[in-house]
């Protein structure tokens, strides 16, 4: 299947501010998401995560500073144009927005719905082979092909999740953010789909963060570990460099995470 080809530093976050009633979430933020790289997003509730790729994706309206998607910046840009540039960026949400009666193939052309012409994009029924035929592409990619016609709702947390990454791969997105994508799933599912999303960072090229509540998960597959306090970075370093002391700093004002976790 044909991709975008994703280069250098697909996505410059700069002084990202973002206030609630008055309580600043995100003070400054700074991020870069370069090709080919896996980054996760680590820090105690209420630390601005979430809100950081919600600002991204557009699902929240920053306060201040400014994203670029492949060097444009995304604030100067309206309509047709903005929404082109949108929807290279994909998000995978903790909370799965599948369409449960529907198979997983018909999921998977959905992320396609934004380059299909209307007529075409009203019903399942009218999604083109070719789209079908990509979408199986991306299927068989997290290792579901032969679920393709089971209705999402029958699937395990852990395949709904891979149908939804499957579902980036279509709408042929070059940068992915997931939300806390494996919250929701036991441990072996949780490694299988972080380490579905490393790989395909290095594979395809594209540039992937995920907030994570499992340090460990993180030291494992990503590349780099982004860590927010208070709305702010305090930490962004290669993985196999973060330290027991460097979690235990982010994690400070959040006792609730367990050692078990962090190993």
């Amino acid at each position: 299947m044909e991709r975008p080809t994703a280069s250098g530093t697909p996505l410059v976050v700069r002084g990202l501010s973002k206030s609630f009633s008055g309580t600043a979430v995100l003070d400054s933020v700074d991020l870069n998401l370069r090709a080919g790289e896996f980054v996760s997003l680590l820090g105690a509730n209420g630390s601005g995560k979430s809100t950081a790729l919600r600002c991204i994706i557009g699902l929240e309206t920053p306060d201040g500073g400014s994203i670029a998607i492949h060097g444009r910046e995304i604030g100067g840009l309206h309509g047709a144009e903005r929404a082109r540039l949108r929807w290279r960026t994909a998000m995978v949400f903790q909370d799965i927005h599948l369409v449960r009666r529907r198979s997983a193939l018909d999921n998977v052309c959905a992320g396609a719905l934004g380059r299909l012409k209307l007529r075409c994009s009203l019903t399942p029924l009218l999604f083109p082979a070719a789209l079908r035929e990509e979408a199986m592409e991306c299927l068989h990619r997290v290792g579901l092909a032969d679920r393709a016609a089971e209705p999402v709702g029958r699937l395990s947390g852990g395949q709904q999740q891979r149908v939804a990454i499957a579902r980036a791969l279509c709408q042929r997105a070059d940068i992915v953010l997931a939300d806390e994508p494996v919250s929701a799933l036991d441990p072996a599912a949780a490694e299988q789909v972080v380490a579905l999303l490393a790989d395909l960072a290095r594979e395809k090229g594209l540039a992937v963060a995920a907030v994570l509540h499992q340090p460990g998960l993180a030291r494992r597959h990503a590349d780099r570990i982004v860590g927010l306090l208070g709305g702010r970075v305090t930490l962004d370093a290669p993985a196999d460099q973060v330290s027991e002391a460097d979690l235990d700093a982010l994690y400070a004002p959040d006792r609730r995470i367990s050692r078990q976790e962090s190993t």
